[in-house]
């Protein structure tokens, strides 16, 4: 019974709403935005306006118009004003719709859309520069620098000569400072000093490259870069390693920036070189701790990211290389200088061994004289006559006992 109730009074309370808005719902005509224009007011800045229809009745209604851009990049919102301004790259055009919004105790009606569009700029195909790349730098006078880069088009004449022009916020400035190619293009620009404020937070930077040459007509580009995620962060200042009996303490400074130490992340890098193994932590402080093998030598390097703050940019370089350990050249040397010593040593007691062998085997076993030939021969044959004469003094020295015992070999034999 109860819940036949709840529906009889949910049919009833759906009636009374149906008589109360369809009848004003049907009597209420919502037309579209009149003079509806786009006009580029700066370098990839447009501004969109349009007017209320003066048809439309604004009695007891709210409107607000909704805004549809289609291109470069789709995207959609809706807005009180009767005008709004988009940044986006023109080089391909510029194309947007725009309808009436009317709201009415709860309910909510549309015109029909109105339409608006930017052709894109005049320029030969292939003519414009490819591969844009920029980076930003903060430096130490608490400036930042601008630095980019980027290719000719394929079509573009040897001649053609590009112009670069950057735009942040309402402040525009062109390049004065570039670098050639072989054929005397710009293909480089370089501000030393911008008027990009360095702490600001996902900020955009308009890019703008145009050109001219004698033989056609080249088409300018534009790209949008958030300036944030295009700075190349500074290295962390100040990095110190040192041992803590077995463990690896390494400390470090944040990297010279508007941000504070905890918008900072880092990559720890080390590298064993006794084994060759090669690490990499993230770490989210100033300072980390690490049990290794004090056996052996290491190498550190730290380098810098944006977190949690803004968007990440580019790395920053790598720290300058530090040490710690055992130095592995040092042992190395003393390795090879204690072969040769032992090496050595066991030479000379081997010469000593040999030299004491032969010694003994000398004592032990003489050497057998050969005896003296003693009879002349009557004939001696041409060699005997070259042999060298015995000198006439071992000729007298010849004992009277050799004459004996030759008297008695004499005897013996006949």
């Amino acid at each position: 019974m109860t819940s036949m109730m709840r529906v009889c009074l949910i049919l009833l309370w759906t009636v009374i709403v149906v008589q109360l808005h369809v009848p004003q719902g049907k009597a209420v005509q919502v037309f579209p935005p009149v003079n509806f224009t786009l006009t580029v007011s700066a370098l990839a800045r447009v501004l969109l306006r349009w007017k209320p229809n003066p048809n439309q009745e604004q009695k007891n209604y709210t409107i607000r118009y909704d805004v549809k851009i289609l291109a470069p990049v789709s995207e959609e919102y809706d807005t009180k004003k009767t005008h709004s301004f988009q940044t986006a790259a023109l080089h391909n055009g510029f194309s947007a719709h725009i309808r009436t919004l009317l709201f009415h105790n709860g309910l909510q009606m549309t015109s029909d859309w109105v339409a608006a569009e930017l052709q894109p700029p005049p320029g030969a195909a292939n003519t414009a520069v490819t591969n844009l790349s920029c980076a930003t730098h903060f430096t130490i006078f608490s400036t930042v620098s601008l630095h980019c880069t980027w290719l000719p088009g394929k079509g573009a004449p040897e001649d053609t000569k590009y112009f670069l022009f950057y735009r942040y916020e309402t402040c525009t400035e062109e390049c004065q400072d570039y670098i050639k190619d072989k054929w005397n293009r710009n293909i480089e620009c370089r501000f030393s000093v911008t008027h990009i404020i360095p702490d600001e937070i996902d900020k955009l930077i308009v890019i703008h490259i145009n050109g001219s040459s004698k033989y056609a007509a080249i088409r300018p580009f534009q790209q949008l870069f958030n300036q944030n995620a295009i700075e190349k962060v500074n290295v962390p200042r100040n990095v110190t390693v040192f041992l803590e009996q077995n463990d690896l303490l390494a400390t470090w400074e944040k990297p010279i920036s508007p941000f504070s130490k905890e918008c900072f992340e880092y990559e720890f890098y080390l590298i064993n070189l006794k084994t060759g193994n090669e690490q990499i932590w993230n770490i989210y402080s100033n300072e980390f701790r690490l049990r290794i093998d004090v056996t052996c030598k290491y190498s550190i390097q730290i380098r810098a990211n944006h977190h949690i703050c803004c968007r990440r940019g580019f790395w920053s370089d790598w720290s300058e290389i530090l040490y710690v350990g055992e130095n592995k050249q040092e042992n190395f040397i003393a390795w090879i200088l204690a072969v040769l010593c032992v090496s050595m040593c066991a030479t000379i007691v081997l010469v000593g061994i040999i030299c004491k062998m032969k010694f003994v085997w000398h004592k032990l076993f003489p050497p057998i004289p050969t005896p003296s030939n003693k009879f002349r021969d009557p004939f001696p044959n041409e060699y005997e006559r070259a042999r060298t004469c015995t000198s006439e003094t071992e000729t007298e020295l010849v004992s009277f006992d050799e004459d004996l015992s030759y008297s008695a070999l004499d005897d013996f034999v006949f």
